[in-house]
């Protein structure tokens, strides 16, 4: 059998990892063509030395000269660094598959030099079809380049409606944890701090994407996320939350039948059928045990969680809208885990910022680069004036 070569952007971090463990354990059928990170050069390192990738990238040029002397008895794994080399070696003849595990607007550049290379995504980046998810659609129809949701909720749905052919989907149930601060007030909310929201009660993720997970806004990236995998308006796609994470999500169909997809919690479940799809292959860990875990749903408050309102807000806006919450939400993720705004003050400043920034009916990918900058900028200012 022909090993599948895969290319993982963000090896380094939760995905990357655990797609690695998936790798190791079917390494028959698979092998990492290369590995990318951004600024953890000793454990990218440490990977290309136990995977023996063809190449590394290392997107922080400052970093490459360091990659470059870990690796220097390593000669046949070749070493680059920056966004350039990035976007050029999923571009690569042997690359079967590229897996998009990099985090925020970064990952938009490369999965599309990946689709226009005809390779099949695994897509754990949600920001690429937050940002620009038209034009990405467009692209992979265009370029018959096949996307595999890796997200667990995508993946679900996914699950959900293979062998579904045509038949129309009524209403999409995303399940979602509630996060940290499900059972907090508003009150209670103002003072939670950045340590505080990183102990997510069931996923172990990393730092911006657990902290999207304690605002929710993770889950309106999700939301748009699923209206452009699977076509469906988001008016169409309901919020569950479900503290247990067993339900993964749901495909509600026209004749009010209802198929899910269940499991214990473990990311390489999706990371494993997204590679192997349409065949399932075996994997250890843990099954579900029905007589050990209650299911529960509730409705997601809107009022304590703006940042999921926002997110469908911004759908409903449409063009640039969702680019500039994605922007925004980058930078007061990080001024929150910084100690330099409020928990809730996360909200309200990309609150202000949709409502500033430039609208554009029908964006090109270089509008979205203009928007992505400007919502930035304005969101940085807000934080500014807010502790001037």
């Amino acid at each position: 059998m022909t090993k599948q070569q895969i290319c993982i952007l963000g090896s380094t971090g939760s995905i990357g990892t655990q797609a690695l463990e998936v790798i190791a354990e079917h390494s028959e059928r698979f092998e990492a063509y290369c590995l990318k990170a951004n600024n953890k050069v000793e454990m990218l390192a440490e990977q290309a030395r136990r995977f023996k990738p063809a190449c590394v990238v290392i997107a922080n040029e400052e970093k490459y000269d360091e990659l470059k002397a870990l690796l220097d008895d390593c000669p046949d794994i070749k070493v680059y660094a920056g966004a350039k080399a990035l976007c050029e070696v999923v571009e690569a003849e042997p690359v079967d598959m590229v897996l998009t595990a990099m985090v925020g607007f970064a990952g938009l550049a490369p999965t599309i030099s990946a689709i226009k290379a005809h390779k099949k995504i695994c897509l754990a980046n949600k920001e690429t079809l937050v940002v620009a998810g038209e034009l990405i659609c467009e692209l992979a129809q265009e370029y018959h380049s096949p996307i595999l949701p890796v997200d667990s909720e995508h993946s679900a749905i996914f699950q959900s409606i293979v062998g579904e052919g045509n038949n129309e989907i009524e209403k999409i149930l995303l399940t979602a944890s509630g996060g940290p601060f499900r059972m907090k007030t508003l009150d209670e909310m103002r003072t939670m701090t950045a340590a505080d929201a990183l102990h997510h009660p069931t996923w172990d993720m990393g730092a911006k994407i657990t902290i999207d997970s304690a605002t929710m806004m993770n889950k309106g990236f999700e939301v748009i996320e699923a209206k452009w995998l699977f076509g469906v308006e988001a008016d169409r796609i309901q919020v569950l939350v479900h503290p247990q994470s067993i339900v993964h999500s749901a495909v509600q169909f026209r004749d009010g039948a209802i198929k899910a997809q269940l499991g214990v919690p473990d990311m390489r479940l999706p990371i494993q059928y997204a590679f192997t799809y349409p065949d399932r292959l075996t994997m250890t860990g843990e099954r579900l045990d029905f007589f050990q875990h209650k299911l529960e749903f509730f409705e997601p408050d809107l009022n304590k969680f703006k940042c999921l309102a926002l997110a469908f807000e911004a759908i409903k806006r449409g063009g640039n809208a969702c680019c500039v919450v994605n922007a925004a939400n980058e930078v007061v993720n990080l001024a929150f885990r910084q100690g330099k705004i409020g928990f809730l003050d996360m909200g309200d400043i990309i609150e202000k910022t949709l409502d500033r920034a430039t609208v554009i009916r029908k964006p090109t990918y270089e509008d979205y680069i203009n928007s992505d900058n400007e919502a930035r900028k304005i969101a940085h200012e807000s934080i500014l004036n807010q502790n001037a």
